[in-house]
């Protein structure tokens, strides 16, 4: 699996999603501009000692991303949709791509590819859950229609 964080804001979050990652073998990419630094103190307590444990790919841009990955199967995590994530068939190589913190993903993005957007399911009255809850809810999701494979 892949999870892809698009110019994620926040360390500890993009730590905590970092460290997902790492224990459940999925490649982390990261779509600059990002908000902090890389060598950010909160970024890396947050992923404590997985760091090296991680398959992480940075691309300068979204279109840096689409050029090498845009043909794969790209999921787009978006509270606009009408498709719930756990309606979806996963594929072990499936890209799960989540905006930023504040912002969500831009719109142009989104436009391209309507019919794979899912949502989280939430009451209409809160913005949003932490991106890195989100990460976990969705990557688990797909990752039990893998039967967890080579995890348990």
């Amino acid at each position: 699996m892949h999870v892809v964080l698009v110019e994620p804001q926040i360390p500890q979050n993009t730590g905590n999603v970092a460290r997902t990652c790492a224990v459940t073998g999925t490649s982390l990419h990261l779509v600059k501009p990002l908000g902090f630094s890389t060598d950010d103190k909160y970024l890396k307590r947050a992923g404590l000692d997985y760091w090296d444990k991680l398959d992480l790919h940075y691309y300068e841009n979204f279109a840096e991303f689409l050029k090498v990955h845009g043909h794969k199967r790209l999921w787009f995590v978006e509270t606009g949709s009408t498709q719930y994530y756990h309606e979806v068939e996963y594929k072990s190589d499936d890209f799960l791509i989540f905006g930023k913190e504040t912002a969500g993903l831009d719109k142009e993005i989104l436009q391209s590819y309507r019919d794979k957007w899912i949502k989280i399911p939430m009451l209409p009255t809160v913005r949003s859950l932490n991106l890195s809850n989100a990460v976990a809810l969705v990557l688990y999701e797909a990752l039990r229609q893998q039967n967890f494979k080579g995890l348990i």
